[in-house]
């Protein structure tokens, strides 16, 4: 067999042209290419990662948190309880409409609705105030169809207090039965028109506090303490019994004044605590509850402190967040925000009785404005009846 010159195949000849790179050269290319996968690699999920977020951010907008108290913290007493109440998803509303719509379950506050925020606050600004001692026999008065009553019977007790609430003779009789389940004294007259006296009786109660015979020619009145607010009323027994500038305090009565018990009238509806105490909770809650991403505030008036609080706060925060009023038939409200005349279509000619009182839904709407309503209405945006 003839020898065969392999140098001679197409194949060996290709291989004679290929050179391999040095070790080191070998060394830096594989490193190249490591660090390029690599790079490559992370920066894809990186970018998986964030999109991931902002796809959970958008499903999650209006998920809620639970109430931040947990199981292993103390509460300092009832009062303790009070707020940072969750919000809950109507689901049926939610699901019908496309939007979210939560509801604040202030009905899970101890006292069982919002007004517990404001008895709080209320004492809180008094004691603040110098105007409330506890544990002195001081005694706080309201007048209220029962919600606000129960909350400052709830909240005076344990911070304290007595509490003497005037109400209406036709209001559920399981109120009735939780104040005094309460301790508070119950004091029921008949329903009046907001121009009538017994109006004015809860404050009356709180300015002869500590005179056993009420209001005589010898003891004209009781003592009133200036306040910030010119509706809060405090009574104390260090009374003048020849008129206050003829009268010269003995070191009893300097005493007495300074320590002795006091009588204190809440007035709900004109006292500016009730619009502090939810620009300062409710609002805030709200806003961290949504993460911020809320369209619109509804809310019922009564006192007008919590439309005028919260929304105040949330119109702080976005000038574009809607606020708008629930009314129902019977209040004037609805119109003082859509035409600005505190008026309802019951008192029209031929309709209109000589003592307006009534709302169709207990404790929700009124025909007079109040102090709180005056700071809502410049930021409420519409009135729905």
């Amino acid at each position: 067999m003839d020898s065969v010159d392999f140098l001679s195949m197409p194949g060996l000849h290709i291989l004679s042209w290929i050179h391999f790179p040095e070790r080191s050269v070998a060394r830096h290319i594989l490193y190249g290419v490591i660090i390029g996968v690599s790079l490559s690699l992370t920066s894809t999920s990186l970018v998986a990662y964030y999109q991931e977020r902002k796809r959970l951010r958008a499903t999650r907008q209006f998920n809620l948190r639970p109430i931040e108290l947990r199981g292993d913290e103390i509460i300092k007493g009832v009062t303790g309880l009070i707020g940072n109440t969750p919000l809950v998803r109507i689901n049926s509303l939610s699901d019908a409409l496309g939007v979210e719509i939560l509801g604040k379950a202030e009905f899970l506050n101890p006292g069982g609705s919002v007004k517990d925020r404001v008895a709080v606050q209320m004492i809180d600004d008094a004691e603040r105030q110098g105007l409330l001692r506890p544990h002195t026999g001081s005694r706080i008065f309201e007048g209220t169809v029962g919600s606000t009553g129960i909350s400052i019977a709830t909240v005076a007790r344990a911070r304290g207090y007595e509490a003497t609430i005037i109400m209406p003779d036709d209001v559920a009789e399981e109120k009735v039965k939780a104040l005094r389940a309460l301790g508070a004294d119950v004091e029921r007259v008949r329903p009046a028109s907001i121009v009538d006296k017994k109006q004015n009786l809860a404050r009356e109660r709180a300015k002869y506090f500590g005179l056993e015979n009420g209001p005589t020619d010898h003891l004209p009145r009781a003592h009133l303490l200036p306040t910030p607010s010119s509706s809060v009323l405090v009574s104390t027994a260090a009374t003048d019994a020849l008129g206050a500038e003829h009268y010269v305090m003995t070191s009893n009565d300097e005493e007495n004044f300074r320590t002795g018990p006091r009588g204190f009238f809440a007035d709900q509806f004109e006292n500016r605590s009730n619009y502090e105490a939810h620009f300062d909770g409710t609002g805030p809650e709200i806003w961290r509850q949504t993460n911020g991403k809320i369209d619109a505030f509804v809310s019922g008036a009564g006192t007008g402190g919590t439309i005028a609080g919260t929304g105040q706060f949330l119109k702080s925060m976005n000038e574009d967040i809607i606020v708008a009023l629930s009314d129902p038939d019977g209040s004037g409200l609805y119109n003082k925000v859509k035409h600005d005349v505190m008026f309802d279509r019951k008192e029209t000619e031929g309709t209109k009785r000589r003592h307006q009182v009534d709302t169709v839904v207990e404790g929700i709407g009124i025909n007079r404005l109040t102090k709180n309503m005056e700071l809502a209405l410049p930021i409420i945006d519409d009135a729905f009846r």
